[in-house]
């Protein structure tokens, strides 16, 4: 993988070499870190980078925060911008993964949340497809179980609980698999190693509700939303039995990297015709447009990097330009 260019590190620009932590960072020794990931995306016909969704996906990344007693003096509006910048002093010309994280920064010895200082970073690479196999994935369901919100909230992206989704991981992959699958404590279907799923049934899309132990997926959002505007499918929001699975007729994960990718096989066992399904293609091909800025519909969801944006809150309107470096 290559290594990013620069960093916001400390509250500064920096070349990415600089940007160091102390083998006793808090964060780093205890996992008291919460992390988010944004994608941007090269449109080739406008010459221009786009960062999807970035404002809901900083205000997620605050709401992790809060849940780690965190306080960075930030708002999801200042994120979007300080990436903005970041990408410009990059200057990219292609897909990107954008990777901030907030972090317990005292180098000391004890586990505890408060009386510690907070710092933030954020780093980009360039980035392409997550799952390989993104259109014929055959995964399986681990024998490891979902994090509980009781436990380590899964709803938020705390850098400790993804050990559970490297154990469900790597066991998926040694033992052949593209993916996994992962049951909560109740034997509910919670979603995959680090994406949502969904799940269409006779015309409709299922997919798990946000109390089963899931991350609020931003690209679960956008999937139910253009599934319900675009497709004309109806999606429910429900607890889903593992062997439902098996008979479904169509299964897809969603997730920041893994956008939209066809699930074909679980378990051995063919998921429909065994081929990725007619909606799920489908929506690959509009989740495609909307990220990349081609559809006037939802523009709103693309910041570009490459010119003056104008920045709004879904609850307070800004007008609040960036100038062009």
């Amino acid at each position: 993988m290559n290594l990013p260019r620069n960093a916001y590190f400390k509250g500064q620009f920096v070349p990415y070499e600089q940007a160091k932590v102390g083998v006793l960072t808090h964060a780093f020794n205890y996992g008291t870190a919460v992390f988010g990931g944004v994608r941007g995306y090269w449109n080739p016909e406008e010459e221009q980078l786009f960062v999807f969704r970035p404002v809901d996906h900083y205000q997620r990344f605050l709401n992790s925060t809060k849940i780690m007693a965190m306080e960075l003096g930030q708002t999801p509006e200042n994120l979007a911008r300080l990436t903005i910048e970041l990408l410009r002093l990059d200057n990219y010309h292609q897909d990107v993964y954008i990777r901030p994280l907030a972090y317990k920064s005292d180098e000391i010895i004890g586990v505890k949340l408060h009386d510690l200082k907070d710092e933030l970073s954020i780093v980009a690479i360039p980035f392409e497809r997550y799952v390989s196999n993104d259109t014929n994935a055959h995964v399986t369901f681990s024998s490891w179980r979902r994090v509980d919100d009781n436990a380590i909230p899964a709803r938020g992206k705390i850098s400790g609980a993804y050990a559970n989704s490297a154990f469900i991981k790597t066991d998926a992959i040694r033992a052949g698999f593209d993916e996994a699958l992962v049951l909560t404590q109740e034997g509910h279907v919670s979603e995959g190693s680090a994406m949502n799923i969904f799940m269409l049934r006779n015309g409709k899309a299922i997919t798990p509700p946000v109390t089963e132990n899931i991350l609020e997926g931003i690209t679960r959002r956008t999937a139910m939303q253009l599934l319900q505007e675009e497709l004309g499918v109806p999606v429910i929001e429900r607890p889903i039995d593992r062997t439902e699975i098996y008979l479904c007729d169509e299964f897809f994960m969603t997730g920041t990297a893994a956008q939209v990718t066809a699930v074909t096989k679980v378990d051995h066992r063919p998921i429909g015709s065994g081929n990725m399904g007619p909606i799920t293609t489908e929506l690959r091909k509009i989740f495609d447009d909307a990220i990349r800025g081609r559809l006037p519909k939802y523009r709103h969801w693309n910041m570009p990097v490459y010119q003056h944006i104008t920045l709004e809150s879904p609850s307070t309107k800004l007008s609040q330009k960036v100038p062009h470096s």
